[in-house]
This record gives C-alpha cells, structure tokens and sequence, in this order.
C-alpha cells in the first residue's frame, strides 16, 4: 500500500517553510500535498518544474484560489506580467526589457551608492535604526523612482500604495482586499497623470519609453496596457526589494562573522545577495500551472489546471545540489530559484541584484557589531515574506 503524502498547510500563518519539518521531509521525498496543490521540495526538480513549458505560470488563478472572483484586483491580476502568457506576455517584456539590462543598472550604480549613505548618514550619530521605514521602505522606494523616471519627492506615497498592494502576494490577500483595491485605485490614478505628463512633455526615463510604444500606429502596447505594467512594476519592484533587504540583514546578523567580512570585503556584495537570496528569500515559493497532464514521476501525477509550487528555501539549501548549504558569502553556489526561471524569471532581477550588492556592503561598513534590538514584526514565513519592524542597534558614528 502507498502512503499517502505529507501535507504542508501553506494558507496557515503559522505554518513556517523554511522549519525543520520541510527539512525533515526533504530528505525523504522531493514533493509534498499542499494547500494550494502539490510542492516540490528538491533543487533538481524545482528548477525542472520551472522550465517545464508543459506549465505556465500559476499566479493568474491566486485570487480565486482565496474566494476572489471579481473586482478591480482580480481583473488587473490576470493582466498582470506575472499571469500572461504566451505572445501577450514576450510583447510586453519586450518592450519593457532595455530599462532593465544589465548595462542600464549598472551604470544607476553610483546614485544607488550615494542614496544608500544619504539614509544612513541620518541615522549613523544614533547607533539605533528601525531598519524598515528608516533604510529598506525609503531606497527601494526611490530607487523605483528613479528607474521609472518619477519625482524623487512622491516616494512615500508610492510607498504606502506598494505595501498595501503587496499584501497580494501574501496568504492573508483576502482579509487585505479592501486596502489591495484602494491602493490599486491610487497607483492608477498617480500613474494616468505622470503619463498624460509625458505625452505632453517626454523625458529620459522608463515612462517616456512606453508612453511612445504605446502610441505607436502598430499598437505594440495599448494605453491599457500600459497602466497595468506601470502600476505593476511600481509596486513590484518597490515591495520585494523593501522586504528583501529586511531578510538580508536578519540572516546576516544571525552570522556575525559574515557581517563583519562583508563591512571588510564589499566585494563579496554580490555573492552575499545570492547567499541570502538563497536561504531566506522573499518569495517563499513560486506557482506553476499544468497545460496537460503530465506524470512528473515517483507518483506524482498533476492533472491538467493543477497547481504546484516550488519552495525557494527548500530547493536553495538542499544537500543534495549543495552538500554543506550552511550560510557563507564566500562560497559560489549554483544558481538559487528565488528568481524563478524559464519564459518567466524576473524581468527586475539586475535591479534588484545590484542595489542590494551596493547597500549590503555599505550598511555592513558603516554599521559595525549589529544586532537586532528585539525580535521586531514580521509576515508570515509563507507566500512572500518580510520584516515589518526590524529594530537594530549598532556602534555609532561610522
């Protein structure tokens, strides 16, 4: 007689992926039941599952999954870059992939670096920061502004609506409705402005480029279009780097060592972005639906519209890719998952990469002997997690 398989209940807030028990199970079986369909646990499979074009990207369906039908939310989601596929969605990233191009981030890296000590050069004098709304909310936020070309002064709105409309991605998106949809009414209404701004008077900036693809007589990006991908990426990209960086430091105080080797290495910034990414990523676990049936083996048979999910930490400290996938800045790793992979790896990865590469280091140097101040306030370890509140103490002056 088969055994049945275990059962992980991602839709509880209490229910951690990143414990012991998913460890545990791991290294008996690489797929587990879920809330949401079936999970894979392993490295090998997960980032197979990803590439596997006999799925698609899974999210399309996340509001109905939590009793969501109808409304502003649900009609933008499915219009969302995440839920497209097929030539609608290799349009729209290709009009949107030049902003994003390793060479175009790369060289927004010395205004990255020079905001970075900005924030930090108020809070230095204290040797106490509340890392959240005093360094990760304030340059991720203007960072998206100015990548998208938006004045600098508007941060902290577009901040306030990104965190509302972030609370989409997490298991509680129905009880947050109401915020999600307000928040979705004030982006749209921000963004219909900036663009009537531009049409009258276009700049050199990731707006001014659409708003011309979308007037274009071949109607390469439709007006509509385009408020979708604006309101999208405004908060997509703010929200995840934001949580992110919370992440980061809470792993890398955890390894003070790591710490200290960063503040003396900044060389080691982008490796450290991946080791973090790696072991304590923001998006806990990536959705793939199933086009056809198809028998992913070990008795693991999705039917056609089935949902699996792949757990990023899971996959990313498996001993079997990595056989000691103990935490270390040093070590060349393969390729984590936290981005996804195949026709839908993330579009904002390079941003994401190179500003924390720049503030890691920065924030380790100038930080010295962190420590968290309390156990501060965070999501749940499921769906897309983070730091709300996430006091530190450190010495002063640097």
């Amino acid at each position: 007689m088969v055994e049945p398989a275990p059962h992980f209940p991602l839709a509880d807030p209490e229910f951690d992926v990143t414990s012991e028990v998913v460890h545990r199970t791991r290294d008996e079986r690489w797929w587990v039941e879920t809330s949401y369909g079936w999970a894979v646990l392993s490295y090998e499979q997960a980032g197979s599952l990803l590439r596997d074009r006999r799925f698609r990207q899974g999210n399309a369906r996340w509001p109905e999954q939590n009793g969501i039908h109808s409304g502003h939310f649900a009609g933008w989601w499915k219009e969302t870059l995440l839920s497209l596929e097929g030539e609608d969605h290799a349009r729209i990233r290709r009009l949107l992939m030049p902003a994003f191009r390793n060479k175009t981030i790369a060289a927004m890296r010395p205004q990255f670096q020079a905001l970075a000590d900005e924030l930090v050069d108020e809070f230095a004098p204290t040797g106490r920061v509340e890392f959240i709304s005093q360094f990760a909310e304030p340059y991720a936020a203007r960072i998206l502004c100015l990548l998208l070309g938006l004045p600098e002064d508007n941060w902290h709105q577009l901040a306030v609506w990104a965190d509302d409309l972030g609370k989409s991605f997490g298991i509680r998106v129905k009880d947050d409705l109401p915020r999600i949809e307000a928040a979705l009414d004030g982006l749209y209404g921000y963004i219909d402005t900036v663009v009537e701004q531009r049409l009258a008077e276009p700049a050199d900036d990731l707006v001014s480029t659409l708003v011309q693809a979308s007037t274009d007589e071949d109607g390469r990006l439709s007006r509509h279009e385009l408020g979708v991908a604006l309101v999208f990426l405004a908060f997509a990209g703010m929200e995840t780097t934001r949580n992110q960086l919370g992440l980061a430091l809470q792993t890398l105080l955890a390894h003070p060592d790591q710490w200290r080797l960063l503040g003396e290495r900044p060389d080691l910034g982008a490796n450290a972005v991946e080791e973090v990414m790696r072991v304590n990523p923001t998006v806990t676990w990536i959705t793939r639906e199933a086009l056809e049936e198809v028998d992913l083996g070990d008795g693991l048979v999705v039917p056609a519209g089935g949902i699996v999910q792949t757990l990023s930490h899971s996959a990313g400290t498996d001993p079997a890719a990595m056989p000691d996938p103990a935490f270390d800045i040093r070590e060349l790793r393969p390729p984590h998952l936290g981005f996804g992979a195949g026709v839908h790896h993330c579009l904002g990865h390079f941003v994401a990469r190179t500003d924390m590469a720049v503030a890691l280091p920065l924030l380790a140097r100038r930080m010295p002997n962190a420590a968290p101040d309390g156990a501060g306030r965070w999501l749940p370890v499921s769906g897309n997690t983070g730091a709300l509140e996430f006091p530190i103490t450190f010495d002063a002056g640097h």
